[in-house]
């Protein structure tokens, strides 16, 4: 039986010609070889498998062969060539510093660069794994390296240039090898198909050359464990089943269960995934992915940034057609969370699925507004409190500007409108998250910067003209709650939003303080912390007049002045704080002489 020969060693470059993705470093090479302008040192560096070491190889046969061709390449006829070809060159020296980087290993090597070649002009030393090298053998190098023999050529090659001394880098003419594309690893896969005539589909090749991430070498190794599997006929079924490759048929089936807004298809499909063993992290980073390639398919500008067979493209072309750039937007956003929050959630598949249904959501008419923000229903209160005369006097200008957006809002069914009111310093309009800052009066500007920003946000319910069928009125609570039962609402809902990190965060620290029997306050530290809440404020709104069985109340949010809130570090602090509360604590301190742990 033939001895078997992998096909990375088999098909390994032999001429400039044959190396794959490197067209612009091997015309260098080549240019200096014409001009006879070498280097004594060069330094190869890049990721694995790209083709340093045989870009070595080929250059130090070229520059010893007796006749090269005209086009730059080595003739392979010649006493030189021949002998490199049947591996018995003496001018050729490979060393591997992997497993040679001792100060005894580097003086050997430059024992070896004082004898000059035997046939040839050129001694070529090539080190591999360079950046192995211990700190004393790179020193003992230095200096042959800076100036060695005229017949002495040194090629490094390295993964990891960062771990290369700068006095070893000043001394070499560096070249960087990059990542080799998708399209030329398949192309060149195709090539070896056809030479060991397997026949392989080209969407087949596609996947082996994205699971080698820019690697020649890995690329021919699993396109041989491949060939394996299959017996010689590679299928895009084939390669997934033994690669363990998620099928971007599941994300095409996704995306059209997004856009018909079908919640229990895309549960199932995830449910499917999930059934063929593939981690939930692993399924949102692909729907991610997938997500950008719709998105890259929506401008023919973007397109070359779509790695895939063209049969793959033309699916994708045609999916995205059917995708809104809002939806693709928002749904990319949901996904990112979702991967971000993936490693602190508690309740992992709670947390997928939740996300897939609100990417459900996005192009459902009935639960969103013309703007495709989602509009959230609660039960409002006939009568509020009448907001005071700054805060009347502070949201009347929104009310007039924005008639728009105030009927934009409106539904079948009575809808709650939320007026946020604030000082002059700073008014918000109904809709969270919008801010507009009014230019105050030049004698009331000192006194309007001093004062600490206000705001506060009411509940009012939206009077209206009487209609035919107008629904019944909802029934008003008013149940006196404390500032314990507030607090514990509070809290309570920060576990119903497990993956809103920020704002349970900012509701964990930030505590609401009752003012009066109808309203609360509480003091944020930022804008940022007041956007937050706006966000959710229909959610919290609905979720504390539930549990208060209180629909009658109102909450203002105030940003902390700079310096205002004192901030406790130290177990010292804490200490000193709970004297100025109860000066017994220090009595007890001092009686039984304690130390802060």
């Amino acid at each position: 039986m033939d001895n078997y020969i992998v096909s990375a060693r088999k098909y390994r470059p032999s001429t400039f010609r044959s190396v794959v993705g490197q067209k612009a470093l091997t015309q260098t090479l080549k240019n200096a070889i014409d001009s006879k302008k070498l280097a004594h040192a060069y330094l190869f560096c890049g990721p694995r498998g790209v083709g340093k070491t045989s870009c070595a190889r080929i250059f130090a046969k070229t520059i010893n062969c007796f006749h090269p061709t005209e086009n730059g390449e080595a003739c392979n006829e010649c006493e030189s060539c021949r002998a490199f070809n049947e591996q018995r060159s003496y001018n050729i020296i490979e060393l591997d510093a992997a497993s040679n980087n001792s100060v005894d290993d580097i003086r050997t090597l430059i024992d070896q660069v004082r004898i000059p070649p035997q046939i040839g002009q050129y001694k070529v030393f090539i080190i591999d794994e360079v950046h192995m090298l211990s700190a004393a053998a790179f020193n003992a190098f230095l200096k042959t390296l800076e100036e060695p023999p005229h017949h002495a050529i040194f090629i490094l090659a390295t993964t990891e240039k960062h771990k290369i001394l700068p006095t070893i880098l000043s001394r070499c003419q560096v070249y960087d090898f990059q990542r080799i594309t998708t399209a030329d690893i398949a192309e060149h896969l195709q090539y070896v198909a056809s030479q060991e005539g397997i026949s392989a589909e080209p969407e087949a090749l596609n996947v082996i050359a994205q699971k080698a991430d820019g690697g020649m070498r890995d690329a021919l190794s699993v396109f041989d464990q491949v060939v394996s599997f299959s017996g010689g006929n590679i299928t895009y079924k084939s390669v997934i089943e033994n690669l363990n490759v998620l099928d971007y048929e599941y994300y095409f089936r996704l995306v059209d269960a997004f856009l018909q807004n079908n919640v229990p298809q895309a549960l199932m499909i995830f449910k499917e995934i999930r059934d063929n063993g593939f981690e939930a992290q692993f399924f949102i980073g692909g729907l991610s992915r997938h997500l950008r390639d719709l998105l890259v398919c929506k401008d023919p500008v973007t397109l070359p940034l779509l790695e895939v067979s063209a049969s793959v493209a033309q699916r994708y072309g045609e999916q995205a057609q059917k995708c809104p750039l809002p939806f693709l937007y928002r749904a990319m956003e949901l996904s990112n969370r979702c991967d971000l929050d993936y490693r602190i959630s508690n309740n992992k598949q709670f947390l997928v699925e939740l996300t897939l249904i609100q990417i459900c959501q996005i192009t459902n008419p009935i639960t969103t507004t013309p703007e495709g923000q989602p509009l959230q229903k609660i039960t409002p209160a006939p009568q509020t409190a009448q907001p005071t005369p700054q805060a009347r006097q502070g949201a009347q200008a929104p009310q007039q500007q924005a008639p728009a957006n105030t009927a934009a809002t409106q539904t079948s069914e009575p809808q709650a409108a939320y007026r946020i009111a604030a000082t002059p310093s700073t008014i918000q309009s109904t809709r969270p998250g919008t801010t507009h800052t009014p230019t105050p009066a030049p004698a009331a500007s000192a006194a309007k910067k001093a004062a600490p920003v206000r705001i506060s946000i009411h509940q009012k319910h939206e009077e209206s003209q009487p209609q035919e069928n107008t629904p019944a009125t909802p029934k008003i609570l008013d149940t006196p709650f404390t500032i314990e039962a507030l607090t514990a609402a509070w809290l309570g809902y920060t576990q119903t939003i497990p993956t809103e990190v920020l704002l349970v965060n900012t509701m964990q620290s930030c505590r609401p303080q009752l003012i009066d029997n109808h309203t609360f306050s509480v003091s944020v530290d930022s804008q940022i912390q007041v956007d937050c809440i706006n966000e959710h404020f229909h959610e919290l709104m609905s979720f504390l007049q539930n549990k208060l069985q209180n629909n009658q109340f109102s909450m203002q949010l105030r940003i902390n002045q700079s310096g205002e809130k004192e901030i406790i570090f130290s177990p010292k602090d804490v200490l000193v704080k709970m004297i100025e509360k109860n000066p017994d604590v220090k009595d007890l301190y001092d009686t039984f002489d304690l130390e802060i742990a």
